[in-house]
């Protein structure tokens, strides 16, 4: 019998009326969760078809053990993304035969042995493209690859160094799509490996490593002598006690290094890896085979190589009773019963990805290639399927702790609202490992379970100092699953849930949004016109739970508010200095070390801070990080890398019809600012010199980056300031000039003759339009459109395209363009890429 299938629109207007007019979550169910073929037809008309589906299968597995729960329980959990809420892989794959994909959001990867040959490297590139190709989210450290300059028995008789290898595995990530969105991967290495610095540095450089997520795994005795201003020993292998190479370094001087670049771009992340190990409950079973050797993209999950996770998050903000009024309280009575039933069906899912990676191994076995071929393909999955059965792995998580936090009156970020949050969070830990405990009972313990092994372990010793009767079953009946429990960053999925991500606070409690009006209707209400003409109507978007809290209190949801009347709104709530710019940033980051101590696995949380902080303060956070017991920490300063949303908040008003574009200033200053924008074109290094004035791009020189010719700049410089000169003879020339380390300033003289003739004559005719104002968005078409002969022109071409985009305002509309995805004239601009707003497909460079 042929199953039924939905057109888009009939989709997206049943998930409408599910989510009550939130078009936003509507979309992304719809695009990203609903059940579809490899051809893109709907086989789900609404969540409820989607929560069913799940509800059905899992209960298919509990009817292999004792006391199964029905469909029907498990669907009242699930319905309306209330309670439970299973990640994005099992939401999408559960129940799903017509794509073949992993039920897991993370793994890790890596290969014992001499891993850092060119097989072996080679080999890891391959095994992350198969597990991103079936959704998975990819983790691998390279420390083990020998540092730049190491002999090495072939014909380039000296390493390359890592680094190299970060472009490969990031450039393979770029290339696997899935399903409209880009793989993830995370690269990690060891403060320890003599090529850190030159890894911390890699993504500094525009357009390098773009398609990674970067960590640095950072010990114990690293921090003590950043602190202490000490030297700290790099050796490779890492932990030989005979290394090939080794040498002294200034702990602190590396340790700025990787401060400044975190508040410069928001990265490196670090991983504080001595606590990782210290606290991680799987290496007690290292030997085993369990050795913890990196994380996920997020952070959230550190893995040995071949393991996996699947995840799954409880909404907190569904367990406060009377939200936001003076009868506020959690029922842990409920959460109690519920923790227990997510950690059971986390280990029914368990179940349901071994039978996804038979699946997939047949799958395999039917492909035409060659067993030499496929065989690494089936080779990886067979240790994928072991290490998934032997450990028995989950991941329980949380979201909405934001609201549910405002819902009980308690502002994020304070003494009261953490110590709150903690036994929450200590609630969640003792459930877990009481259902997987009772599973253990019913069903079998993990394979490799050994209460001896685990008798010293910080975390297993929190458990039994909290419950010493559960700790005594455990010895008695074993546990079902080697680990139990995260905090994952739920993205999309807050979107359905309508509420806080995770364990963050509130990003904003209230939004603007813009949306084109035609300016010949009645009625209409036109805030601003752009260059172009059309006519703008700003509106107010609130968070959902702000939106409740006002509904409780008796606010009209309805009223349009004047600034003033929105900020007092906001004032009296408790999302007030509590949303992720406002928090206590100190506080915050305690408030991640407190509740560390009850997550067995990690945490993915970022610290937002405004961007006019400086780098002292990046150094305090990352110090109190490690100090609270932190696995890691990742800052985001904003500005450092292009945000998505336009703040509500008090600011001069402007002038309302028309619209006027910038000044245009026909005369040059004599001195502009500068940045420094660089990319690769093919295997060239090509660099851009954009002039600005009052931040506007106003000139542009670009071109390969030649040594040879004169072109030499450090990486660190980003930005310096171009000097117009004029000889007695009235030749103009174009200085570039920046402060070097030692706050000498450096000249680049003469721009204008350092690239090739054919260049600068285009960068003349571009630079004349950016004079004169023309918006940005009109520019790059011009560029685009220009038609040229020459290979390297059009290599030009694409560079100046890609320098300028990068002052595009997020949201402006690339006007006249489909999308090549799905044929829609909806394409934005954001953060230097072109996003469709209509199927979420994105196209950049």
């Amino acid at each position: 019998m042929k199953e039924k299938t939905y057109s888009y629109d009939e989709a997206f207007e049943a998930a409408l009326q599910y989510f009550k007019g939130d078009e936003l979550a509507a979309r992304v169910w719809v695009n990203k969760y609903s059940m579809k073929d490899s051809y893109g037809h709907i086989y789900e008309v609404s969540p409820e078809d989607m929560h069913w589906r799940i509800a059905n299968e899992i209960a298919r597995i509990e009817n292999k053990y004792e006391n199964p729960l029905k469909a029907e329980e498990i669907f009242g959990l699930l319905d309306h993304f209330k309670y439970i809420i299973p990640a994005g892989s099992p939401m999408t794959g559960i129940g799903n035969n017509h794509q073949i994909a992993s039920l897991s959001n993370c793994f890790v990867i890596g290969l014992d042995g001499q891993a850092d040959s060119y097989g072996g490297i080679i080999r890891i590139d391959e095994e992350q493209v198969q597990l991103m190709k079936r959704r998975g989210g990819v983790g691998h450290d390279l420390s083990h690859i020998r540092p730049k300059g190491s002999p090495v028995k072939n014909s380039a008789l000296t390493s390359t160094g890592l680094v190299p290898f970060m472009e490969r595995y990031s450039n393979s990530t770029r290339e696997v799509a899935q399903d409209g969105r880009r793989g993830a991967l995370m690269l990690s290495v060891s403060i320890k490996h003599p090529d850190a610095e030159a890894f911390i540095d890699a993504k500094m450089t525009e357009g390098k490593v773009t398609g990674a997520n970067v960590s640095v795994k950072i010990d114990d005795e690293f921090m003590h002598a950043a602190i202490e201003g000490q030297s700290y020993t790099q050796q490779y292998p890492i932990d030989s006690s005979s290394p090939m190479v080794a040498k002294n370094i200034s702990a602190q001087d590396l340790w700025k290094k990787i401060v400044h670049n975190a508040w410069k771009s928001a990265e490196p992340g670090v991983l504080f890896w001595d606590t990782i190990l210290r606290e991680s409950v799987p290496d007690c079973y290292a030997d085993l085979g369990f050795r913890t050797v990196s994380t996920n993209p997020c952070g959230e999950i550190p893995l040995c190589p071949y393991d996996s996770c699947r995840l799954l998050a409880i909404n907190l903000y569904a367990y406060v009773v009377n939200p936001f009024t003076p009868e506020a309280y959690f029922d842990f009575d409920l959460f109690k019963k519920h923790v227990q039933l997510a950690q059971r069906l986390m280990d029914d899912i368990i179940d349901l990805e071994l039978e996804k990676i038979e699946m997939i191994l047949q799958k395999i076995d039917a492909d035409p290639e060659s067993e030499e071929v496929k065989g690494t393909e089936r080779h990886l999955w067979e240790k994928i399927y072991k290490k998934s059965g032997q450990g028995r792995r989950t991941g329980v998580g949380i979201t909405a702790e934001g609201d549910m936090l405002a819902a009980l009156g308690l502002r994020y970020g304070t003494q009261e609202a953490t110590d709150f949050a903690v036994e929450v969070h200590k609630t969640v830990a003792l459930q877990a490992y009481r259902s997987s405990v009772q599973m253990a009972k019913e069903r079998g313990a993990f394979e490799i379970f050994d209460a001896e092994r685990e008798k010293n372990n910080p975390f297993i010793n929190r458990l039994r100092e909290a419950d010493p009767e559960l700790y005594e079953n455990m010895v008695k009946y074993g546990r079902r699953n080697i680990a139990c429990l995260t905090i994952a960053p739920t993205g999309t999925t807050s979107l359905m849930t309508q509420t806080t991500s995770g364990i963050e606070p509130v990003f904003l409690p209230v939004y603007k949004r813009r949306r084109k009006v035609n300016p010949n209707d009645p009625e209409v209400h036109i805030d601003f016109i752009d260059e172009t003409g059309d006519a703008f109507e700003e509106y107010i978007v609130y968070h959902h739970k702000f939106l409740t809290w006002m509904k409780i209190n008796g606010y009209d949801t309805e009223k349009r508010y004047t600034q003033e009347e929105i900020d007092e709104l906001v004032a009296r709530s408790p999302y007030y200095k509590a949303t992720a710019n406002d928090v206590d940033w100190l506080m915050k980051v305690k408030m991640q070390g407190a509740i560390q101590k009850w997550v067995d696995h990690s945490i993915s949380v970022t610290v937002n801070l405004p961007n006019n902080v400086d780098e002292e303060l990046v150094n305090q956070l990352y110090v109190e990080a490690w100090r609270s017991g932190c696995k890691g920490c990742t800052i985001y300063r904003d500005g450092s890398r292009s945000g998505v949303m336009i703040s509500v908040k008090n600011e001069k008003k402007q002038p309302e019809l028309p619209c006027k574009s910038p000044e245009v200033t026909e005369k040059r200053p004599q001195v502009l600012e500068c940045d420094v924008v660089r990319f690769q074109n093919n295997k060239e290094k090509w660099v851009a010199f954009v002039g600005l004035l009052n931040g506007y791009p106003y000139e542009i020189f670009t071109g390969i980056q030649d040594d040879d010719e004169g072109i030499v700049l450090p990486k660190s410089v980003m930005k310096g300031r171009i000097i117009k000169n004029t000889d007695e003879d009235g030749n103009k020339r174009y200085d570039f000039q920046f402060e070097n380390k030692k706050g000498y300033k450096t000249t680049v003289e003469g721009l204008s003759e350092k690239f090739n003739k054919e260049y600068w004559n285009y960068a003349k005719l571009i630079s004349g339009v950016l004079r004169y104002r023309m918006p940005l968005e009109h520019v790059i078409k011009l560029v685009g459109s220009l038609q040229l002969e020459s290979e390297s022109i059009n290599t030009w071409k694409n560079g100046v395209e890609r320098a300028l985009k990068k002052y595009i305002t997020d949201g402006t509309e690339a006007k006249g363009m489909k999308c090549p995805n799905c044929g829609h004239e909806s394409l934005v601009y954001q953060e230097g890429c072109l996003i469709c707003k209509h199927c979420g497909a994105s196209r950049c460079g």
